[in-house]
């Protein structure tokens, strides 16, 4: 398992973590998906490493924007 923090620019409230977590989900291989809406980290949890251009692509399509 492999674990990564990320940081969401634009969401501020639970609808928008809820959105966040479901589009994440969705990529291969994730186990769980914690979304702090305050800090705007969204922490992963993979069987594998994930690719930062996936989880963005995920995040996007949520609506929001991944932080470099």
């Amino acid at each position: 398992m492999t674990e990564a923090t990320y940081t969401v620019e634009g969401m501020t409230c639970g609808h928008c973590a809820t959105s966040v977590r479901e589009e994440v989900s969705e990529l291969a291989g994730v186990q769980r998906v914690d979304v702090d809406v305050e800090s705007g980290r969204v922490t992963v949890t993979s069987d594998t490493p994930l690719t930062t251009d996936a989880v963005s692509a995920a995040v996007t399509e949520a609506g929001y924007r991944l932080v470099a």
